[in-house]
């Protein structure tokens, strides 16, 4: 078989499916699920900022970042502590 009847053979084959696909109705330009986390607090702010606000305080409180949470190093050593029992008993 020459290449030229195997491209031949194979568009034949694409065509036939096509066509049952049609038959069948189903269509692929159906819209896919949407893939990873789901929109939060941080979208909805966005929005509500980008529409213009009424009273400015809102304005400057919306888009003001939030302060990063720091840990005791006492907190660090007592979490550090407890996953080490944890590891030690899974090994046991």
């Amino acid at each position: 078989m020459s290449t030229e009847q195997i491209v031949g053979l194979l568009i034949e084959e694409r065509d036939r499916l096509t066509r049952a696909i049609e038959i069948l109705g189903v269509t692929t330009a159906a819209p896919a699920k949407r893939r990873g986390r789901p929109p939060g607090k941080k979208a909805a702010a966005s929005v509500q900022t980008a529409a213009a606000p009424t009273d400015a305080v809102k304005a400057t409180t919306a888009t003001a970042p939030r302060k990063k949470r720091k840990m005791s190093a006492a907190a660090r050593k007592r979490i550090s502590d407890a996953q080490k029992k944890r590891w030690a008993a899974a090994r046991q």
